[in-house]
């Protein structure tokens, strides 16, 4: 049997951040967003490595592209 390294080297960046979403207490707005990981697509096109650094117990985990942030003006 033969396995394959399927840990993502530092150089290559995610396709997907990992967000743990909470609602307000009151179920509108935007709610709280807190980044809790990365997904990475496999070789083959058919998956993804899921690299999570913390599980939340509520709320959900929702997947993003990621963007570039607007620079700051000053």
């Amino acid at each position: 049997m033969t396995t394959k390294n399927t840990t993502p080297s530092k150089s290559s960046k995610p396709a997907y951040i990992a967000y743990h979403v909470r609602n307000n207490q009151d179920e509108q707005g935007e709610g709280f967003w807190t980044r809790i990981g990365v997904a990475f697509p496999h070789k083959d096109g058919k998956g993804f490595n899921l690299l999570i650094e913390t599980f939340p117990l509520d709320g959900r985990i929702t997947l993003r592209v990621p963007s570039e942030k607007p620079a700051k003006s000053e």
